[in-house]
């Protein structure tokens, strides 16, 4: 049984500090237990990084969209496990507006680190929560997950204006806490190769962008969002061929 003491020991002993950004990606079922289920495992980072951010992925992309296209940030469910659909109502969180990829914030600065996804007109635009990832030398957690659950890939596609990545536009409204409307041009994924994020593991290892650990009974990739994205926009600006158009060894001359 996962408790608070053994997330706190974890996140110590692995050089994250109080004041750190950490996002986690989570199989709750791959810990083993948690005390308090995914109400404790929040409380456990929240606790513990009294002066930073704790991030939950709270996305909405399979039930949003042309066939129901309103994303009403107080009642819209996730659609992407337990632990999300727990923090994307936690009072002492704040959800972002996004409508595909929003996150809930939790720490001192978590309005502000969300604040404007309302205008996001693709799943992690330059400008928006998952960038900002980048400037906040964030720790990804992939706690029983493997690489293609790391959404903050995504934005190194963006970055670098890949859209062929993206669909055409679509209208969306977005509902805001106070029952607001705004209403958006979103232009969704495509294939996006996030099936075959796991190409980049062994690149990730030898650069140090990626290391492991155990929580619980779960197998914890921890993961440097400034490295990741350093490193994936490496190959693509050098490899003639996009690396995740199918599951294959990326050469070495691309990330070395």
């Amino acid at each position: 049984m996962v408790t608070a003491s053994e997330i706190h020991s974890f996140l110590a002993r692995n050089g994250i500090p109080t004041s750190a950004t950490v996002v986690v990606h989570t199989s709750m079922r791959s810990l083993g237990g948690v005390e308090g289920g995914c109400d404790g495992l929040i409380d456990g980072f929240t606790s513990y990084l009294t002066d930073g951010l704790f991030i939950v992925p709270t996305h909405t992309w399979a039930n949003v969209g042309s066939a129901q296209p309103i994303y009403d940030v107080r009642s819209t469910m996730p659609c992407i496990g337990a632990l999300p659909s727990v923090a994307a109502f936690r009072k002492d969180g704040v959800r972002s507006l996004h409508p595909t990829h929003s996150v809930a914030a939790f720490g001192a600065r978590a309005a502000e680190f969300v604040a404007g996804e309302e205008n996001a007109m693709t799943p992690c635009p330059a400008d928006g929560v998952w960038a900002r990832l980048y400037e906040e030398d964030a720790t990804i957690l992939l706690i029983g997950v493997g690489l293609n659950r790391n959404t903050f890939l995504h934005s190194v596609d963006e970055a670098l204006q890949l859209h062929d990545k993206l669909v055409d536009p679509i209208p969306l409204t977005i509902v805001d806490f106070d029952g607001v409307e705004h209403s958006v041009s979103f232009r969704k994924h495509g294939k996006t190769g996030s099936e075959n994020y796991g190409n980049y593991r062994i690149p990730m290892e030898e650069t140090g962008v990626l290391r492991y650990d155990r929580l619980g009974d779960a197998f914890v990739g921890i993961c440097s969002a400034r490295g990741a994205f350093d490193l994936v926009r490496r190959v693509l600006t050098r490899s003639p061929e996009d690396p995740l158009n199918c599951e294959k060894e990326i050469a070495k001359e691309y990330y070395l």
